[in-house]
């Protein structure tokens, strides 16, 4: 005797009932962060078991009794530490979750919840690939570490700044001085010189019974005297004329300085701005690109692939003008 069987599976058969689109949503949104929580609680349970396995058992209980590779194993662990939000997490996946754990944890919620830019155009973190938010995490990166060395650079300055101006205020003091130096030596060399001028010129007058050699002797002593007096000053002048050149050169050396620390500043307080910092770091990427597209259209020209090369043509045309429409609105 045979029993069939259809007439069973058909009466067992129930029509399924009609939900609602909230009903669904709201399963979705309940599977979502079961997800999240799964991820985490599998973090903490795994945390939990390595510190129970004994010594050297814990890499064969993972291949073994829970099938994870230790970088898996490790993600996971990672992620139960160091994250504390599993709805976001369950948005993200695991992958991207860790690769925002390069984030400060004070900065990664903010980070979540902004959009960035990349490769040119603007997406939430939600919308990324992973490729794109770990670039866009290394830019955010890089732009920080110019702002932070901008910093620096601008306190640095800053200090460098107050001590070359108090250098130039004692400079220009020692300058007044030197000027006021070489100009009495001048003025006392001019009067050395005339002295002994007039004592060339002098007419001598003597009596009849005055001894004529001696007489001269005494005169060429007296000039050699003011010789020396005359050769004294004029080193003294030469001396104070190479003091107030030094503290020429010196006191520019000094301004130059100071310029350049100026400049430093003002370019620190540019750099200091991250969303400056950050377009000036997406302008130089952007150009070093236009220049390699660029370099490829020459490429082709130069392989005489006509039709290729207008096709690359109109193609940075047209980036040309969606540049300059974004920079209009």
């Amino acid at each position: 005797m045979t029993c069939d069987i259809s007439k069973f599976a058909e009466s067992s058969h129930v029509a399924p009932t009609e939900r609602s689109i909230g009903d669904i949503t709201n399963e979705i949104l309940r599977l979502k962060q079961d997800a999240g929580n799964a991820i985490l609680g599998i973090g903490q349970r795994l945390i939990e078991a390595k510190a129970i396995l004994p010594h050297g058992e814990w890499l064969p209980w993972l291949t073994e009794q829970v099938e994870f590779s230790e970088r898996t194993a490790q993600s996971f662990m990672r992620l139960a530490r160091e994250w504390s939000n599993p709805q976001a997490l369950a948005d993200l996946g695991a992958t991207k979750a860790l690769a925002l754990l390069a984030l400060p944890p004070e900065e990664r919620e903010r980070f979540l919840t902004e959009n960035h830019v990349v490769d040119g155009e603007e997406k939430a973190v939600v919308d990324m690939t992973t490729r794109e938010l770990e670039k866009a995490v290394k830019e955010r990166d890089e732009a920080l570490h110019a702002a932070e060395a901008a910093r620096a650079a601008a306190e640095t300055a800053d200090q460098s700044r107050a001590k070359m101006e108090a250098d130039m205020t004692a400079l220009k003091q020692l300058h007044q001085a030197a000027q006021a130096g070489e100009t009495q030596a001048r003025e006392a060399l001019a009067k050395a010189q005339a002295e002994l001028k007039a004592l060339r010129e002098k007419p001598v007058e003597v009596a009849v019974e005055v001894d004529q050699d001696a007489l001269q002797e005494a005169r060429r002593e007296a000039e050699t005297r003011m010789q020396a007096k005359v050769d004294k000053a004029a080193e003294a002048q030469k001396k104070a004329e190479e003091q107030r050149k030094k503290a020429e050169e010196e006191l520019a050396a000094v301004r130059q300085q100071l310029e350049a620390s100026r400049q430093t500043e003002r370019q620190a307080a540019i750099s200091g701005d991250k969303d400056l910092a950050l377009f000036e770091l997406l302008f130089s990427q952007g150009n070093e690109a236009v220049n390699k597209l660029h370099g490829l259209l020459l490429k082709v020209r130069g392989r005489g692939d006509i039709e290729l090369a207008g096709k690359l043509q109109k193609a940075l045309l047209a980036l040309a003008d969606v540049t300059r429409r974004c920079a209009e609105e």
